[in-house]
């Protein structure tokens, strides 16, 4: 069980004794949500994917650093890893870092270094997901979904297996924090921003891939792609990609809870 859901049960002041009371006293209840439990080679996944998360963020805080080092002495760096990656090129490599004292130079080469071994282990957790995709049935299955691949299938087997904690595809869209929050009273109804509840990492993997497949998916003639296109025509574009990251959430959980892939008309399947 979360730990949020057993606190409303314990009395008074913390202790262990009491903790067990309300861990016993939240387990009876009809309507507790419990955690299910993952099996090796998920927690194994779930591991891989987080060192890789860790290693994203570094190399982030790497390259804004490297942008402010050249912003505080005049040098204006476009937005964008590669195109930095080549502007640095221009700078460092052909001209020589004009305006840069030779200190800085060195700091500069110094951290292209790191960013370059942090791209290539990088790179090698993205070909361990690829490797372990293929080898795995329903993260193949998975993989037929547009803008699903190997990095979010494997987050998601190794988060939720096949699904079965989720009696619904709209739960498992809840538990992403993919649908909007709702503040009532009084019998009014307000619905308001995202919820953002849930497994954040796997939320902001799939808006990614919903921001990637949004424009392919809305030029076919299917029935996803005609309802991309008609919510693409009245609401904001950013609305539209977490609508979307809604939807293949819920495709993913029936992908996984039928144990067939992903098939529309006029979208092709993954091999």
């Amino acid at each position: 069980m979360s730990p949020e859901y057993v606190r409303p049960y314990v009395k008074a002041q913390k202790n262990d004794d009491r903790d067990a009371e309300g861990i016993a006293e939240a387990a009876t209840r009809p309507t507790m949500r419990f955690v299910e439990l993952k099996s090796q080679e998920q927690l194994d996944m779930q591991t891989l994917h987080r060192s890789r998360d860790r290693l994203v963020g570094e190399r982030t805080a790497l390259i804004n650093q490297l942008r402010a080092i050249l912003l505080e002495r005049g040098i204006v760096a476009p937005q964008g890893k590669r195109k930095l990656e080549q502007f640095l090129f221009n700078l460092m490599d052909e001209q020589g870092g004009p305006g840069l004292s030779p200190r800085m130079i060195t700091l500069v080469t110094d951290a292209r270094a790191q960013w370059a071994e942090l791209d290539r282990r990088i790179a090698a957790f993205d070909a361990e997901f690829v490797r372990w995709t293929k080898e795995n049935e329903d993260a193949r299955r998975l993989a037929t979904i547009p803008g699903v691949g190997a990095t979010i299938a494997s987050a998601l087997i190794a988060a939720i297996g096949k699904g079965e904690t989720f009696e619904r595809g709209r739960d498992l869209a809840a538990w992403l924090g993919l649908v909007p929050r709702q503040f009532t009273t009084g019998g009014k109804p307000k619905l308001l921003g995202i919820s953002k509840r849930g497994n954040s990492y796997l939320r902001k993997l799939l808006i990614h891939g919903a921001r990637a497949a949004l424009p392919y998916v809305a030029e076919r003639d299917v029935p996803l792609g005609r309802w991309a296109k008609s919510l693409l025509s009245r609401a904001h574009p950013n609305v539209v990609v977490v609508a979307f990251a809604n939807k293949l959430a819920r495709i993913a959980w029936a992908v996984l809870r039928r144990g067939e892939p992903f098939a529309a008309k006029g979208l092709p399947v993954a091999a």
